[in-house]
């Protein structure tokens, strides 16, 4: 994938002075009090908005915060506390601006802060007459949110359309980078690992895999409804008993591929869905029709391990139990380590998955983790994002 780099504009003095508009990834957790709770977004933000300072641009920076009402602002939308984080980061004070479509007066080594962008009219449509403004405002436009990526919006895709230059900032590029290492061109062996509650939502991403990796690790939900695929008795586990076809079509086209979908031995079994149900160890052939499969169990988790330890790429999307149980987290933890071991080049990415790798201390290990839930999914199902083409697109002139 070819794109422009923030990065080489501002090495090569094309960034110089400039009007600049990033369209960053600020959508933070907030408390009741409008508190922001946790800052990793914005942090993750700093890096392109000081290379864009450092070459004397006038800096704009926008992004969405929560679920707002196009044309209708409330106080709960503002962007007010981000700025004043994002002040306190860059050392220097970083105004907020409000009904900044038409125009937005900003220096030369000066950032500016501009309202939340899903206020404007016509951004979640990708409103052509909207795409034009936006990208009049600027000479270089920077997408450096891998998080809105997926979804073709005015400031995510119209504004890449019409400013004069249209290029990717250090997050964006990086997971371009990392996507393309662990899917595009991947060091061999390649396994997957795809978990969760519902085959569902993720067949497609199991289909698109199941064509290229040499092994595909399913967990959770997901796993009891592959169990039931290869005729074993899951109790009253989760599980979508009208995709088992699907299921067995994916372990099809796997087997002809001379790859497999490896089936748990064993599980770890409970009575009742609670943090302290009694957690029982059973082979997954003696599963009676009260249990509920709550893990994967220790010999299936320690062979997947195990090949794991052998992996060239690993791609790791979803938890294989219910970890936020101490009594069922064992699966979780010790695939977790065994990427965290691993020599393989790694990519993480979805909520849970974070969360997981947050609880067992291992994100200096996993080689990528990715930023965008939603985007990162359509990656694994073989979609090309809006933001991606684009960006390509104006690349090649």
């Amino acid at each position: 994938m070819t794109i422009i780099r923030f990065s080489d504009l501002c090495a090569n003095g094309s960034a110089k002075g400039k009007r600049v508009f990033i369209r960053a990834d600020l959508n933070v957790p907030q408390d009741d009090d409008g508190q922001i709770t946790e800052d990793t977004r914005i942090r993750a933000s700093v890096p392109a908005i000081r290379m864009a300072l450092e070459v004397g641009a006038a800096v704009m920076v926008t992004s969405h915060l929560g679920r707002p009402t196009e044309g209708e602002f409330k106080p709960e939308d503002s962007l007010a506390p981000v700025a004043e984080r994002l002040s306190e980061l860059l050392g220097c004070r970083v105004p907020l601006i409000s009904n900044w479509v038409d125009g937005v007066d900003v220096e030369p080594g000066q950032v500016v802060l501009l309202e939340n962008c899903r206020v404007n009219i016509g951004e979640k449509k990708n409103n052509d007459e909207l795409a034009r403004k936006l990208g009049a405002l600027c000479d270089i436009f920077v997408h450096d949110a891998f998080g809105t990526s997926h979804r073709a919006e005015g400031t995510t895709y119209g504004i890449a359309q019409y400013a004069p230059v249209a290029c990717a900032g250090p997050l964006l590029a990086a997971e371009i980078d990392a996507i393309a290492k662990a899917l595009a061109n991947p060091k061999r062996p390649l396994d997957a690992i795809v978990a969760g509650s519902k085959v569902s939502t993720k067949l497609t991403i199991l289909r698109s895999l199941a064509n290229n990796v040499d092994q595909l690790i399913v967990g959770g939900g997901i796993a009891n409804t592959f169990m039931l695929a290869a005729g074993l008795n899951i109790g009253k586990s989760l599980a979508e008993h009208d995709l088992v076809g699907e299921a067995k079509a994916v372990i099809d086209i796997m087997k002809a591929r001379g790859a497999e979908v490896p089936i748990p031995t064993d599980v770890v079994t409970a009575k009742t869905f609670a943090a302290d149900a009694v957690a029982t160890v059973k082979k997954a052939t003696d599963v009676a029709d009260d249990d509920m499969i709550l893990d994967i169990g220790p010999e299936t988790a320690a062979k997947l391990a195990a090949q794991l330890m052998k992996a060239g790429t690993i791609v790791w999307n979803g938890p294989v139990g219910v970890f936020e149980f101490a009594a069922f987290e064992n699966g979780t933890k010790t695939i977790a380590h065994a990427i965290a071991e691993s020599s393989a080049f790694s990519i993480a990415g979805g909520g849970d998955t974070l969360a997981a790798i947050a609880k067992y201390g291992i994100e200096k290990q996993v080689g990528y983790i990715s930023t965008g839930g939603g985007a990162f999914l359509e990656v694994l199902e073989g979609k090309t994002l809006p933001a991606f083409e684009i960006l390509t697109q104006r690349a090649a002139g």
